[in-house]
């Protein structure tokens, strides 16, 4: 029964058991359950019984609008039945249509009327895969807009990518209402949301080079703050979502900020989710300059981080959570650790802690940065730094990451991949080196954030033939350092840097469009809760 009951393989036989006692019971008129279930005595109900057998908690959902009676006499059967009638079926359709929990800009700015066009789409016999295309192709015209440079495309880029938004909202309200879910559709939603939004970067940044202003570092740096925000909010869910004893002070404080209406929405707008971001940029790109929206996404994206990041790590050293192997074994795949981090985890040291994983990592990633951003491009010393990274990365995933701040690991990682890249690009001072490091970390990102929609749908990690092919962060980083020592000249290392994008990419798209199209998995992403 999807939505209302799900019964593992293991526990089929229980549930027989359970069916054939409560039917007996049913048959005499007894209760059922164990001795001291009041339930099994209130509720006489097949459900109501069976779930008392079962040892199940029954949920009861608020049915709104919805009516549901069981009248006992006639005068209560016609009153009932009065009730369904005066329910508009059609409007609590539309209410249904759109999400629950939803930022302030959508609530209020997009869904009012996106839903009434999801019914229009409905009517016309439109899909929400065909929606969700439409909404991509219109992020990619606004990316074209932008890349003009004039002030009138800049005006039709921002309106355009509101619009594009509103398909965004549409489709999902779409496949709610008309009812039609699918794995592809799922995924589409999650990966395009990504690449609508870093093509449009990249549209702003060419833009602004037509008119003489190189913005390629601040649309890349960017990329990278918005990428490491979501792993942060990935690797922190998946480390605690089914951990035993998961609360904490911190925590009993935000469910009671929840309690108060205005700082819910408060907490909703500060992190700055894909509404109000989307918003902030289509303004600031009619209006403004493109540096001034990319100084603007730093700075919002910026405190957003430090928010969520720092509420995270009081709800992580205040509670006492038991993580789960599973949810280990989802951190170590989040990590994407490639040959050389494997094999120093099996034949490394392994350092004894709680805070080990997150510390070494932690070290490791600060030589590398701080390396890139020192020494001179094309230094030796930089492959020193990225042999260094590999070592500390084996170490920290040598063990179980099941630590109270291991989830940081992953994200950790994804700074030293993506900042290392960003320095030396920005350091080269070659021309196209900083559009090619752009590239290679959409094609590295796409990777990343797929990663996460497997594990998030219950299917695992990419396969290790897929991490070995394209490196690990570990490998990747150290290519790019070698790379960065190798070809110093005019256009070497834009030329080595987009090939390397090219075959991260080829690789990483294939292999998940492969396995998007005939896995039939759940594809689940959000943008985290606030902290």
């Amino acid at each position: 029964m999807p939505g209302a009951l799900t019964v593992q393989p293991e526990a089929r036989p229980a549930l027989v058991r359970a069916l054939s006692s409560t039917g007996q019971a049913v048959g005499e008129g007894a209760p059922t359950g164990p001795p001291d279930a009041a339930a099994a005595v209130a509720d006489r109900t097949v459900p109501g019984r069976l779930a008392a057998t079962m040892g199940a908690e029954v949920q009861h959902p608020e049915l709104g609008s919805l009516v549901a009676a069981v009248p006992e006499d006639e005068d209560a059967r016609a009153t009932a039945l009065s009730a369904v009638a005066a329910v508009d079926d059609e409007a609590v359709r539309l209410r249904s249509a759109v999400k629950a929990r939803d930022g302030f800009f959508t609530t209020y700015c997009i869904s009012p009327y996106s839903r009434y066009l999801a019914r229009w789409c409905a009517r016309r016999g439109l899909t929400p895969n065909q929606v969700t295309t439409a909404s991509l192709l219109t992020a990619l015209v606004a990316a074209g807009c932008a890349a003009t440079g004039t002030r009138g495309g800049y005006v039709a880029a921002g309106l355009l990518l509101l619009f594009s938004f509103v398909l965004d909202c549409t489709d999902g309200q779409l496949a709610r209402y008309s009812l039609q879910y699918s794995t592809m559709g799922a995924w589409l939603d999650a990966t395009f949301d990504r690449a609508k939004e870093y093509a449009y970067y990249a549209g702003l940044a060419l833009g602004a080079a037509r008119g003489g202003d190189d913005v390629w570092a601040l649309a890349l740096g960017a990329m990278v703050l918005q990428s490491c925000r979501h792993v942060i909010d990935f690797s922190f869910n998946e480390a605690n979502h089914d951990a035993v004893a998961n609360s904490s002070p911190t925590a009993a404080l935000s469910d009671k900020l929840d309690s108060v209406g205005w700082t819910v929405w408060l907490r909703r707008m500060i992190v700055l989710p894909i509404g109000e971001r989307w918003a902030m940029i289509a303004v600031l790109t009619a209006l403004t300059t493109p540096r001034i929206v990319f100084y603007a996404l730093l700075v919002g994206c910026a405190f957003a981080a430090c928010y969520t990041t720092a509420g995270r790590l009081l709800r992580s050293l205040t509670r006492k959570a038991r993580r789960t192997d599973r949810a280990a074994q989802a951190l170590a795949d989040l990590a994407d650790s490639g040959p050389l981090a494997q094999f120093v985890a099996a034949r490394g040291p392994r350092i004894p802690g709680a805070w080990t994983a997150p510390v070494v990592a932690v070290v490791g990633a600060g030589a590398l940065i701080a390396a890139a951003l020192q020494q001179p491009f094309g230094s030796r010393q930089m492959i020193v730094a990225a042999v260094f990274y590999a070592i500390c990365s084996g170490i920290a995933v040598a063990g179980p990451l099941e630590g109270a701040l291991d989830w940081l690991v992953p994200p950790v990682f994804r700074a030293a991949e993506y900042c290392t890249i960003l320095a030396l690009a920005a350091r080269s001072d070659i021309d196209g080196a900083l559009p090619a490091a752009f590239g290679l970390v959409s094609a590295v990102a796409y990777h990343h954030y797929d990663t996460v929609y497997r594990i998030r749908g219950g299917t695992g990690a990419p396969p290790q033939w897929l991490v070995r092919t394209i490196g690990g962060h570990e490998g990747r980083t150290l290519v790019v350092t070698v790379l960065a020592a190798v070809f110093t000249g005019a256009s070497g290392f834009t030329v080595a840097l987009t090939a390397l994008a090219v075959a991260v990419a080829l690789v990483a798209l294939v292999e998940s469009i492969r396995f998007w199209v005939s896995s039939g998995a759940p594809a689940v992403h959000d943008e985290g809760e606030p902290a």
